[in-house]
């Protein structure tokens, strides 16, 4: 981990699934000595909820939230599922911790809050979306792997689009929780849903760490894992766990391994502030 500034006038918050339970241990450990006031926020995927969970002081019960939803469950897949989670818990799961925690409480905070942008992605034009989103997804694994970078764009050659969404708006017009929801859908675990009138997929395969627009002035990016190759760019500060999270992406039967990923993000705090110290 490098240095960061004093005051970051930019946070980004990166996707990564259930990893970003880290951001959460880490930015709640912070706070208890530094207190953060950025012009800009930025969330994708898994980083879009945590994103509005510290701008709304939620990180807590989020977690608390989302170990609840997973002591219910013990699989991943069930073939001869007869409720209305389908095959797949994954999807009703996190729209309704989505939904339970993002309340009209925090839809204000964050109304109020710094300008906050959360990053969706649509597919091309396909009579399935869904098979279209699981072929971009292939693709994304592949440059993830082989590149080494938070940021892509084989995806986007593929006929991917991503943009920023305003979800300080998001909050006020009450779509907050939608928008949070579509930010993270992964596919094929995920059917697409709409976000004015397109097919969303999950925006991390167009960039795993989304800088504000405008993009000016010092940056903190959480990271949710370690890359290969990190861009120098001045004024920018990536920060990842010193180890690999015990959460994995998308197992959702394990609430102890949210939080030990948790934990490690706490301990990561602790040594970044004496480092920094």
């Amino acid at each position: 981990m490098t240095n960061i500034a004093q005051d970051p006038e930019q946070i980004v918050f990166s996707g990564g699934g259930l990893r970003c339970f880290w951001q959460g241990g880490f930015m709640t450990r912070l706070a208890k000595e530094r207190r953060f006031a950025p012009a800009r926020v930025t969330g994708v995927s898994g980083g879009a909820l945590a994103a509005v969970a510290w701008i709304s002081g939620n990180e807590r019960r989020l977690l608390d939230t989302m170990c609840a939803a997973f002591e219910e469950r013990d699989h991943n897949l069930d073939l001869f599922a007869a409720d209305d989670a389908g095959i797949t818990p994954h999807q009703h799961l996190y729209c309704k911790v989505v939904a339970q925690v993002v309340d009209d409480a925090a839809a204000r905070k964050v109304a109020e809050g710094p300008a906050l942008q959360i990053l969706i992605a649509h597919p091309p034009d396909s009579p399935a979306p869904r098979l279209t989103g699981t072929a971009l997804a292939a693709s994304y694994e592949a440059e993830l792997h082989i590149v080494g970078s938070p940021h892509f764009n084989w995806a986007e050659k593929l006929g991917l689009t991503a943009h920023l969404v305003d979800a300080n708006k998001a909050a006020r017009d009450g779509r907050l929780v939608d928008l949070v929801s579509a930010a993270a859908v992964i596919p094929p675990v995920f059917e697409p849903p709409l976000w004015e009138g397109k097919p969303v997929v999950d925006g991390g395969m167009a960039d795993q760490a989304p800088m504000p627009e405008p993009d000016r002035g010092q940056t903190m990016v959480l990271l949710t894992r370690r890359y290969a190759r990190l861009p120098e760019v001045a004024d920018r500060t990536y920060l990842w766990p010193s180890e690999e999270t015990p959460a994995d992406k998308i197992d959702f039967t394990d609430p102890q391994k949210l939080r030990d990923t948790w934990a490690l993000g706490e301990r990561d705090a602790a040594t970044f502030l004496d480092d920094f110290a």
